[in-house]
């Protein structure tokens, strides 16, 4: 098995970033950003600024540089700094300064002085629900939704007809994407091409933006993405160091390099959404459910750039119901943009959901994991199209036998001086796929390059280039050469939506059997080795009349250094068919000390039904990760937004982050069963799963332990206090 093909660049240090390199005659950009959350800037004095040691130049509002509004096929417009003078958010990028070094870059940005206009701010979602406005549609579905049964007027009467009925409200915080490697860029102006080197997730959708914010041609935009140290949806669209550094870079005929720093990665780009769920679920005493309503609000700012979809993204399919209600709405405010961040709509949908089941199964005196399984979907409520594949019922069960579920009481159980509890949690994440190109080289030397733009953001994308295209070529997977992260490759869709091994993999498979087909159609041409034969191939080799040669040593002999081929693949007439989502059973085991309150996760168990496994220890890791980041919005991260808009903690010194000390003994198990009605590969998204339903596990885990229902993220001390 091939581990990883970039593990030995990384762990070496030799791996190179976006601003990992230096070039000739480099300046240094620096960003300067807003000190009030609404307001119009009235003047920018940077007079100071110009006159300090090493400065090129000072770009604002009053004196911009040439750029527009981005926009791209896939995400639409895209903010583009110094347009305006308007402020709507604290943080904002307003102004870049550019010098010799960075430190001069930093030091002059200091003395730029802003006087500015204020206006009212918003900056709370519990003070703005009042002004709350619909959602646009999410996922083809409209705002509010209502599957009713035939003789039911009302989701309010078939929660009131129910025998059992249980409706609680539930928040979860704003949060940062967290990513090692902040948002930057090396921007390089030569001979009409615009040259970045930048982390982004799609190296030709950063390129079509550029290009449409520097209004230059496509062809005149090279967008290069070697490496990326973490993305999880903050980096899909250009972050404002690379719109500027690019603008600077072609004003002043010099290399720019520009970063934010790690405070401003909290500001000036993106995150997820605080949320407020109203659940009420009616149920039969047997456990069936009869009716299920899901309302949501959701922060976004002042732009409306983007809506978490907690009801749209778990209540709309995860639960069999007769009756289902769900609604979403936002809350504009004064406040960063939000965007996607690693399942979005399901982590925090999955906090609200999964908790309220565990309610109802308090409620009943029933075990969590029978509720869940009485009422598995077979296929989303209101729908004719039935799961491709759903093997949810296996996960639960392969789970509690080796979670030792079996040993959960209701009251929990104490060790010394620690309450113990479990608790379980489903988990499920649409099966998607996007359109994807990728090309394939048949050397004579017999390697195979297989390469799209898409980009790795440590997902094992890269590696999975190798392994598909070794068994689609039937070559070993040490004779390929993978090549990602180039906008000039051809378009490969997006790392993002736990969608890219699916989509680039059935790509591959499409490229590699028209290179064999044109490879053979070679062989037996006129004049050639397998002159009018039916030639076959197998093993790398083309094989007729009783000889065999490699594809090397056939293209050696045609005097061909290599042949070349593109396929390309997108969603089709399955859509129209089924229905597609991976699945899974989250197991979580918590201790809470008796007297300090200290919330302890001790083991964790994920099983999942994600299709075929490519990479096992890949497939893991993702897993696994993304297990981590449960937990860590179950009881460490969220930001805090004072009413002035300034982040209290919009660093890592105050943003809370798990450790190695605050993460236990992980365990994730796949059930596998390909899924070849959702692509040719087999393989479903892992990527984001992973993170889906574990705070609410954490939570029903604590409430098995304590008593205590939370019904908030992050879970603290003071809120384990017993009551006096």
């Amino acid at each position: 098995m091939l581990a990883r093909v970039d593990g030995p660049l990384k762990v070496t240090g030799r791996a190179g970033y976006g601003l990992d390199r230096t070039l000739p005659g480099m300046v240094y950009g620096y960003v300067v950003v807003s000190t009030i959350a609404h307001g119009e800037i009235e003047s920018m004095d940077v007079t100071a600024a110009k006159s300090a040691p090493g400065v090129v130049g000072v770009y604002s509002p009053f004196d911009p540089l040439a750029l527009r509004t981005a926009s791209s096929p896939m995400f639409g417009e895209t903010w583009v700094p110094l347009q305006d003078k308007e402020v709507t958010y604290y943080g904002q990028p307003i102004g870049f300064v550019v010098a010799e070094s960075f430190e001069q870059a930093r030091d002059a940005a200091m003395l730029v002085r802003v006087s500015y206009r204020p206006l009212p701010a918003l900056t709370s979602l519990a003070e703005g629900l009042a002004t709350a406005e619909d959602a646009p549609e999410s996922r083809g579905v409209p705002s509010s939704l209502a599957v009713l049964a035939p003789d039911v007027e009302s989701i309010e009467d078939a929660l009131a007809a129910s025998p059992v009925v249980v409706e609680a409200t539930y928040s979860t915080a704003t949060q940062n994407h967290a990513a090692m490697e902040p948002h930057s860029a090396v921007a390089v102006w030569e001979d009409g091409v615009m040259t970045v080197y930048s982390g982004n997730q799609a190296s030709h959708l950063h390129a079509m933006e550029l290009a449409s914010a520097l209004e230059l041609e496509p062809s005149a935009v090279h967008s290069v993405n070697p490496f990326v140290g973490g993305a999880f949806g903050g980096k899909g669209r250009t972050a404002s160091p690379a719109f500027l550094a690019a603008a600077a870079a072609r004003a002043l005929g010099r290399p720019v390099k520009a970063a934010l720093t790690r405070e401003q990665v909290f500001t000036a780009t993106a995150g997820r959404a605080a949320t407020v769920q109203k659940i009420a679920l009616g149920a039969e005493r047997d456990g069936t459910l009869i009716a299920l309503r899901h309302d949501s609000w959701c922060s976004t700012d002042a732009q409306r750039s983007f809506v978490e979809p907690t009801s749209h993204g778990t209540s709309r399919e995860w639960y069999a119901t007769r009756n289902l209600a769900i609604s979403q709405k936002m809350v504009p405010l004064n406040i960063p943009p939000t965007t996607f961040m690693r399942a979005p709509g399901e982590a925090p949908g999955s906090f609200a959901l999964e908790s309220a089941i565990d309610e109802l199964a308090v409620a009943l005196e029933m075990d969590p994991i029978e509720l869940r399984q009485r009422n598995s979907s077979t296929a989303p409520p209101g729908k004719d199209l039935q799961w491709s594949s759903k093997h949810l019922d296996e996960c639960f069960r392969v789970g509690a036998a080796q979670f030792g579920w079996t040993h959960r009481r209701p009251g929990g159980r104490t060790e010394g001086d620690w309450l113990v509890g479990m608790g379980a949690a489903t988990a499920m994440f649409p099966a998607l796929r996007f359109p994807a190109t990728v090309g394939i080289t048949l050397r004579d030397d017999d390697t195979a390059e297989v390469a799209t733009s898409g980009a790795d953001p440590g997902t094992g994308l890269l590696t999975v280039l190798s392994l598909v295209g070794a068994e689609s070529l039937d070559i070993a997977a040490e004779r390929i050469v993978p090549l990602l992260g180039d906008s000039r490759l051809p378009p490969g869709g997006l790392s993002g939506g736990s969608t890219a091994t699916a989509s680039v993999g059935t790509a591959i498979m499409i490229a590699a059997a028209q290179a064999i087909d044109e490879l053979l159609a070679l062989a037996s041409a006129p004049g050639a080795p397998f002159d009018g034969q039916d030639a076959l191939y197998a093993d790398g080799r083309v094989l007729a009349g009783g000889r065999s040669m490699t594809f090397g040593e056939l293209l050696r002999a045609l005097d061909l250094p290599s042949l070349h081929v593109t396929g390309s693949s997108a969603p089709g007439e399955e859509l129209t068919k089924h229905s597609f989502s991976s699945f899974g059973a989250q197991f979580c085991e918590v201790r809470v000390h008796k007297w300090t309150r200290e919330a302890r996760v001790s083991r964790m168990l994920g099983v999942f039904d994600g299709g075929r496994i490519i990479n096992g220890q890949a497939a893991r890791s993702q897993i696994l990760g993304g297990m981590i980041w449960g937990v860590s919005a179950a009881l460490h991260e969220g930001l805090e937004i004072e009413a002035n808009g300034r982040l209290a903690n919009g660093d890592f010194a105050g943003y809370l982050l798990p450790v190695n000390a605050d993460i236990p003994e992980v365990g994730v198990h796949f059930v596998e069963y390909p899924d070849t009605l959702h692509n040719a590969v087999g393989a479903r998204g892992l990527g984001e799963i992973g993170t889906v339903g574990v705070a609410a596990a954490v939570a029903n885990a604590i409430a098995n332990a304590t008593g205590i229902r939370v019904r908030h993220i992050p879970i603290m001390i003071e809120d384990l206090l017993p009551e006096e």
